[in-house]
């Protein structure tokens, strides 16, 4: 076997374990879990975040001997699923967002440390316009910005991910930052 696009020897190494023996399916859970989990959790909340996480391996060793290493990586087979996943709760998602950027005077109190203060100030005043730009995005656009953003997939791991070219990611990825860009008022940042 020889490494695919973008496939490491240890994640080789990893599918070839899992082929001869399906416990060793555990070795990529626990290698790419948290970053999975992260990913979701970003896009939802935490309780479903880990039953997304969860099921994304549960498929994935369901279709563990359906797995390509010259398709992709490991890596972003799993996003691929998770992502998947996160598509059949996506109109929760954009409700989620819409609720968000409609509560903007809900945000809850800052801490006393002035870096802390300044974050979440920040952060608390951008959330209502950042939630809902991002609720106005395409999903295809809304997830290439977030598997970039949140799970800090390269072009090519999103390509894979989404089963996509690389210049669809490029190109949605460009028109989903000027959504953004035109929807986050300047003043956003600075008050």
């Amino acid at each position: 076997m020889t490494a695919g696009l973008g496939e490491s020897p240890a994640d080789l190494d990893l599918v070839t374990g899992f082929r001869r023996d399906p416990e060793r399916f555990t070795d990529v859970h626990d290698r790419y879990f948290r970053d999975v989990y992260r990913y979701v959790a970003g896009r939802l909340d935490a309780q479903i975040a880990e039953d997304i996480a969860a099921e994304t391996f549960c498929l994935a060793f369901g279709k563990r001997d359906r797995f390509d290493p010259e398709r992709g990586s490991l890596r972003a087979w799993l996003f691929g699923i998770a992502t998947n996943l996160v598509a059949q709760h996506r109109r929760k998602e954009a409700r989620r967002y819409r609720a968000m950027a409609r509560s903007a005077g809900d945000a809850p109190d800052v801490g006393s440390h002035e870096d802390r203060v300044v974050t979440e100030t920040a952060a608390a005043r951008m959330r209502p316009q950042l939630a809902k730009a991002l609720a106005s995005l395409s999903p295809g656009e809304r997830d290439v910005v977030l598997l970039v953003a949140l799970a800090e997939l390269s072009y090519d791991e999103v390509s894979d991910a989404l089963g996509i070219p690389q210049g669809t990611v490029g190109s949605r990825l460009s028109r989903a930052r000027k959504k953004l860009h035109d929807a986050i008022r300047p003043e956003a940042f600075h008050g």
